[in-house]
Order: C-alpha cells, then sequence, then structure tokens
C-alpha cells in the first residue's frame, strides 16, 4: 500500500505559517508532512513550533542540506524532533550543489558519495547504536547520545541518479526523490537502490516520490504554475543531468520552454482529479512506497487559502 503525504508549499520564514499544513496532515488521512530546505528558518524547528502548539505529526525533512550542520547536530535535531512530537521522522539529508558547498565549505567535496557515506555512518552510530568513533576525510566524532525510548527515526537521502541511489540502497532508510517522472523511478532509480541494498544483504530502502502538481482549471496556465514551482530545479546541474537522463530537455535561459518540458515528460502533474490518481498510481506501480503532493506552483501563484483547499481536493481523491 502506497501512502500519501503532504509537502509544506514554501520555505517559512515564521514558524507559524506551518500550522495549517500541520493541522490538515493532524486532521487528514495524510502520512506525513514533509519540508523542504529554508532559507531563512529551520525545518526542525518548524515541526518542533507545530508540536509545541499541539499538532504532533509524523515529519520528514526533504531534503536538509548536509553543509549547513555537522552530522552531531542532525542527529541530535531528528531525535530531538522525534522526542518533542511522539511521532517517527524521516531526517532526509543531501549534499547540496557544488556551489553550495563551496560558499559554506571554502570547496565542494571531493567525492560527493564519500561524503555522504561518512555523514550517514556518523548519524546511524548515534542515532541506532547510542555512540561513534568515527575519523574520516570529511567528518570527525566522537560522542554518544544517552540511551532512552523514542519514535523511530529514520535516515533519508536525497536521490536524482543512479550512483546516489545504489548508495542510498547501501546504507539509507529512505530514499526521497523529487521532480523525479514516474518512468525514471521504475527504470532508474528502484533497479539502483536494489542493486546497493543487495550488494550489502540489507533491504531495499523505502521510496518517497515528492511531486509537483495542480489541479486543472479554467483559469490556470499549467506551464506557468510549473515554472513557479521548479524553475529553480531546471537550473541546477544535478537536477538538470537527472531530466536529461529521463528526456527532458532543460535549458538555463528558458524557463518557460523547460517549464513545458516537465509537463510534457511526466515530471509536473496537471489535471482532473482522476487524472492525476492515475498518473500518481503510476509511481505507485514504479516503486514508490509514499507519495508526497507538492502543490507550490498553486501556492506561490494564488496563495495559502488555494493550496490547502487543493491538498485537501488532492487527498480526497487518492485516499477514499
Amino acid at each position: 500500500m502506497t501512502d500519501y503525504s503532504l509537502l509544506v508549499p514554501f520555505a517559512p520564514y515564521r514558524p507559524e505559517q506551518l500550522l495549517p499544513y500541520a493541522a490538515l496532515t493532524q486532521w487528514s488521512e495524510a502520512h506525513r508532512l514533509w519540508q523542504g530546505q529554508a532559507v531563512l528558518n529551520d525545518p526542525f524547528q518548524d515541526f518542533t513550533h507545530a508540536a509545541a502548539c499541539g499538532f504532533r505529526v509524523p515529519a520528514g525533512t526533504g531534503v536538509t542540506l548536509m553543509p549547513q550542520r555537522h552530522p552531531y547536530q542532525a542527529a541530535l535535531q531528528a531525535h530531538a524532533l522525534a522526542m518533542t512530537s511522539g511521532h517517527s521522522v524521516v531526517a532526509g539529508f543531501g549534499p547540496g550543489a557544488a556551489a553550495l558547498q563551496h560558499s559554506l565549505l571554502g570547496a565542494p567535496y571531493p567525492s560527493q558519495l564519500g561524503a555522504v557515506r561518512e555523514y550517514v555512518a556518523v548519524m546511524r552510530g548515534l542515532l541506532d547504536k547510542g555512540e561513534v568513533d568515527h575519523v574520516g576525510e570529511y567528518f570527525t566524532c566522537h560522542s554518544q547520545f544517552p540511551a532512552m525510548p523514542r519514535p523511530p527515526v529514520q535516515i533519508g537521502l536525497g536521490v536524482l541518479r543512479p550512483r546516489m541511489a545504489r548508495l542510498a540502497g547501501e546504507i539509507a532508510d529512505v530514499a526521497i526523490t523529487w521532480l523525479t517522472p514516474a518512468p525514471y523511478v521504475r527504470d532508474v532509480v528502484v533497479p539502483a537502490l536494489r542493486a546497493g541494498a543487495e550488494a550489502v544483504g540489507r533491504p531495499v530502502p523505502r521510496v518517497t516520490v515528492i511531486v509537483p502538481l495542480a489541479l486543472a482549471a479554467a483559469d490556470r496556465d499549467p506551464v506557468e504554475l510549473a515554472a513557479v514551482s521548479n524553475t529553480g530545479h531546471t537550473m541546477l546541474p544535478h537536477y538538470a543531468d537527472m531530466l536529461r537522463r529521463s528526456g527532458i530537455e532543460v535549458t538555463p535561459d528558458d524557463p518557460r520552454g523547460n517549464a513545458a518540458a516537465l509537463l510534457g515528460g511526466g515530471a509536473f502533474l496537471y489535471g482532473e482529479p482522476a487524472e492525476l490518481t492515475e498518473r500518481l498510481r503510476e509511481y505507485a506501480d514504479a516503486g514508490a512506497d509514499e507519495i508526497v503532493l507538492n502543490v507550490t506552483g498553486v501556492h506561490l501563484r494564488y496563495g495559502e487559502r488555494a493550496s490547502l483547499t487543493e491538498l485537501e481536493a488532492l487527498l480526497e481523491a487518492v485516499t477514499p
């Protein structure tokens, strides 16, 4: 059975902005509330604020950027959120773009996969074993967590391309994709995850797909909604490479053309409720265990009331 979850469709700059979406998650059939990386606010703090206001829901970060925090801090924040909310947490991380790494660390990671492997090793030792004694090329940590019962914390990795998917199969609990068409999940992501898991003799991680979409309406321009939602991603080299691998060509100087390509290639979904339900079922058939409804385009174009109404309608369609 595939779970359906919600994404906060913007980057909050005040934690109370999260509350309507936490309330919708708590009162609906939604499985989990997700938040992407934020610049002016921290997703772990946002979810903690929601819990303190009485909206205690399963949470996911998809994905928080590694250069912004040491893996000890990452493990501590995920642990603290699980304790505060009383629910499971998917702590999703990724290395981010090379330009971000350079701006925060002075240079990109010499090996993206090597840095991710070490980051997860430190987090895993602290969260699962209560201690870690790690000296690596990228991270060092000699520390312990006091043993205490808490809801599960699952370590997620942002996955776009085959090598990261294979690594996620080896070390992660959850593989998190963003903007990946269903055939690409089926033909590229899932086989690489399975190969990585089989190589080390562990279960294949759960697959969470964050899918940008919008309901059709007479006054809406689907290309505009796709552009508002995803132009920033199409300008990043690692997203552009993933999209090309999936058969979607994007360029740095044609945002509207890129948006049209996302629509045509199935990376952004648009249609009536029955059509979107069928398109989302393709992700489930491709191997997705959890589908996260992302209405960022609707929110940025029409506002909070429209995005909440949209999410309610989508949940009603996909979780009868």
